[in-house]
């Protein structure tokens, strides 16, 4: 046989063998029971390996309730989720979930422990920064004169106690300063009369006595300086208010000069009426301004204003603190956190940790194994990082302080398909039968499902839809064509997994159907 007559012979055996090995296959592909495919099992070894959970449906993966039995996409191209034996719905209706470490990493999942703790109460108040009242102080002569000189001329200018103001010339003065000399000089020379010098003493002292209740110490020599005076600053601070001018008369109580020392400076706050019983004078408070960002000041409760504004519902409080800088000036508005904690410790969870609708109180407690159960909780004390949990967890329990929220929205998901799915009569057996009529629309003999057009089924509180079932075997569509109407029964085994059992042709015209 030549080389040529052999290749020709080996190749139609190999074209023969392929061909037979092709429809051996087919057949057997027809006659099996169609097996419906898990989640990726090439990627996934563990999910067919033995000792591997079994996957019972897939769920979207953007949190909407829709299921699949099959693995599908969604609208956006992405894979539905598998769940798995144990951690279906109706494993459990509190809607405890499960996520897996991949999922606990790619979330940012983070816990903290709940714990007995000092809680931080503090009362936020605003207000505004204002002068310490106690030490401003008004120069006002007792006496009339006329001001002959100032030496601090302007308002803002800082003084110092003792430091020179303004110079007087006061006919008054005068008078005293000659009354005092002469009164001095008569004691002096009555010094041998013991009468004429105790009278002269008596002048003496009422001279005296006049101009100390004038507040004023005549120098020596009055009546050589001309009844000219200087007046001096009585504090350090600066001059808010400047009345005198140069050659001006003045009358006895005018306020020439008002000066305040601003080494110290009150926070006038107004506080809500909820909270007043818990604010107490002495109380410790942190001060922030606007003009002054990242930086804080200290201060306390001084006092509480015993009035109350109709209007706004408040009440003014002081705060004191101190101001060696003279960055805090009058009229700044101001920001204020009093401390009114109390000493005892309480429970208490982190305040991410809370997930507050406004009617429902949750934390999520973290149970291991990537496991997470939502825990109905009483609220207490509010703080600014902590707050106080009266019931729902214990001391030591780990709860999730990072993508809660995410974690809740699939606990929610699980819990309402749970009550979607869970049957009406606790008596009932877990697999749960129900029969319907439709239009057979496709057979898929691959993945073991076939599409059907049906109507409403109340029972399940179903409308109207077209939707895919898993068969149970093969045989149960077996002699019936795509587009017959059909009536037929199907079963539930676990949430979201329907198989039909049953099917047989109907009559055309049967367009409604029921559910059991």
């Amino acid at each position: 046989m030549t080389p040529a007559a052999r290749l020709t012979l080996t190749t139609l055996a190999v074209a023969v063998a392929l061909a037979a090995g092709y429809f051996a296959g087919t057949r057997n592909a027809d006659h099996a029971a169609p097996i419906a495919p898990t989640a990726s099992s090439d990627s996934n070894p563990a999910a067919t390996a033995p000792g591997a959970k079994k996957i019972l449906y897939y769920r979207n993966p953007m949190g909407l309730p829709d299921t699949s039995p099959v693995p599908k996409k969604d609208s956006m191209g992405m894979d539905y989720i598998p769940v798995y034996e144990g951690e279906d719905a109706g494993a459990d209706d509190s809607g405890a979930v499960t996520v897996s470490p991949s999922r606990l990493q790619t979330l940012g999942v983070r816990t903290a422990v709940a714990e007995l703790r000092t809680l931080g109460e503090p009362v936020r108040v605003v207000g505004r920064v204002a002068i310490n009242e106690r030490t401003t102080v008004d120069v006002a002569p007792r006496f009339e004169g006329w001001i002959e000189r100032l030496h601090v001329n302007a308002s803002g200018d800082p003084v110092r106690r003792g430091q020179a103001l303004f110079s007087v010339y006061s006919p008054e003065l005068l008078s005293a300063g000659s009354e005092l000399q002469i009164a001095e000089r008569l004691q002096h020379d009555a010094a041998n009369d013991p009468a004429a010098a105790d009278s002269a003493k008596r002048l003496a002292d009422a001279t005296r006595a006049r101009v100390s209740n004038w507040q004023m110490k005549l120098p020596e020599g009055a009546k050589a300086a001309g009844g000219r005076l200087t007046f001096t600053s009585p504090a350090n601070g600066v001059v808010l208010e400047k009345k005198a001018v140069e050659g001006m008369r003045f009358m006895p109580g005018d306020a020439l000069y008002r000066i305040a020392d601003l080494s110290t400076v009150w926070v006038l706050a107004d506080v809500y009426e909820r909270d007043l019983p818990r604010v107490k004078a002495g109380q410790p408070a942190t001060v922030t301004l606007d003009a002054f960002p990242g930086r804080s000041f200290t201060a306390k409760v001084a006092y509480l204003y015993p009035t109350l504004d109709a209007a706004t519902r408040t009440t003014p409080i002081r705060l004191e603190l101190a101001n060696p800088d003279g960055l805090l000036r009058p009229g700044l508005f101001a920001h204020a956190e009093v401390a009114t904690g109390t000493t005892a410790p309480a429970l208490t969870v982190p305040t991410s940790a809370l997930i507050d609708s406004g009617e429902r109180q949750v934390v999520l407690v973290a149970q291991g194994e990537g496991r997470f159960a939502p825990r109905p909780v009483k609220v207490g004390r509010r703080g600014s990082e902590h707050v106080e949990i009266l019931e729902g967890v214990a001391a030591g329990d780990s709860v999730v302080v990072s993508a809660n929220f995410l974690i809740d929205a699939e606990s929610n998901l699980r819990a309402a398909l749970a009550t979607f799915t869970a049957s009406k009569d606790s008596g009932t057996a877990a697999t749960q039968h129900y029969s319907a009529e439709g239009t057979l629309d496709a057979i898929d003999t691959s993945a073991g499902t076939v599409s059907i057009t049906h109507g409403e089924i109340p029972a399940l509180k179903w409308p109207p839809m077209t939707m895919d079932f898993n068969l149970a075997s093969p045989e149960v569509v077996k002699g019936i064509a795509p587009g017959s109407a059909i009536r037929f029964e199907f079963e539930q085994h676990v949430p979201g997994e329907f198989a039909i059992t049953r099917v047989e042709a109907a009559a055309p015209a049967s367009a409604g159907h029921k559910g059991h």
